[in-house]
This record gives C-alpha cells, structure tokens and sequence, in this order.
C-alpha cells in the first residue's frame, strides 16, 4: 500500500493525539523504562504552532493515520503545546538550521517509510524556505531512524521537566544540495 502525505489542518488534532499517545506508550518501550516513558510525557506531544505554520505533515496509509511529525523555522527545538521553554522566534535561514518537530509513527506502522516520508517532506520544504541545515532532538528510540537519513549526534542531554530524567540527542543534518 502507498503512504500518502499532507499538511495537517486543526480539525486532524483529535485524531493525532491517541496517535501520538500510543508511539509515546508503545515505541519507547526497550529504550526508556515506564518511569522515562511517563516522564517524556512532559516533553512530548502535538505543538499546534507547527500546524499553524503549516509546517506539520499527517502521513496516511490506506485512508488511516500512519504518523505525523513536521519541521519549524521558530527556535523551539521540541515540546508540546504543554511543554515549558519554548521559544516562537523566527530562525535566520541563512545562519540557523531548522528544526525537525514531534514526529510520532503509530506502532502498527513502523518500518513502513513513515519517517522517512515526513523527514523528505521537513528536507524539501525547509530548502524551500531557504535553509541549509536540519537540527532535532531525538529520543533514543528515534535516534536508528534519523541515523539511517544522514543526522549526526551532536550533543547528549538529559531533560528532568517531567521529574525523571530522559537521555535525549540533539542531531544536525545538511539539507542535501539537490534540495535547494
């Protein structure tokens, strides 16, 4: 069956969250213990400033959500609607890289080329809008992925925001030439 992909419009938000929820609950499993999977809870979710944007992409398969996830040219790096410190400046394209945003594939979609499509897509349209580099944090179930798409480990943190730490990995890309 063919992914297809689209910018995600407001009235999708009901239906993203229990997507969003279950690549939280399901994906991290192997990666984080329950006590980091509910802490990540904090730093996780949907950001509607991105759908705003029209930065967010919703991915289908067979008419169903697959998964989502977008890019930004604001300097928030990750975080929800309920996520503290974000920041909604308007990134340099010329000095800064864009940042790559709440990717979530549903579990029963993985290994299909959902993140793989979002990521073209982030690519494509964030060279488009002038920039020359990507940047994301990544959670360590994500890390394989973004590996596999050309981003390098730049820094390892820790974020404590939901009161157990969760290892994270902030990653850059080059937006490949063919792109711009």
């Amino acid at each position: 069956m063919t992914l297809t992909s689209r910018l995600a419009r407001r009235t999708d938000v009901p239906a993203l969250l229990p997507l969003i929820d279950a690549a939280i609950d399901e994906l991290q499993k192997g990666f984080l213990d329950e006590a980091q999977i509910a802490s990540s809870r904090s730093i996780m979710g949907i950001d509607t400033q991105l759908i705003d944007d029209g930065t967010y992409f919703v991915v289908e398969l067979a008419g169903q959500l697959a998964g989502c996830g977008g890019w930004s040219r604001r300097a928030t790096l990750y975080g929800g609607d309920h996520s503290q410190g974000r920041d909604p400046a308007m990134l340099d394209p010329a000095r800064d890289p864009a940042k790559v945003r709440a990717m979530y594939t549903h579990p029963d979609c993985t290994r299909r080329g959902v993140g793989r499509l979002i990521l073209a897509r982030c690519e494509e349209a964030a060279a488009a809008d002038g920039f020359r580099t990507l940047e994301l944090m990544s959670t360590l179930a994500g890390r394989p992925l973004y590996e596999a798409a050309g981003f390098v480990p730049v820094e390892q943190v820790e974020d404590p925001a939901g009161g157990v730490p969760v290892r994270l990995v902030r990653m850059r890309k080059p937006i490949a030439a063919a792109a711009h």
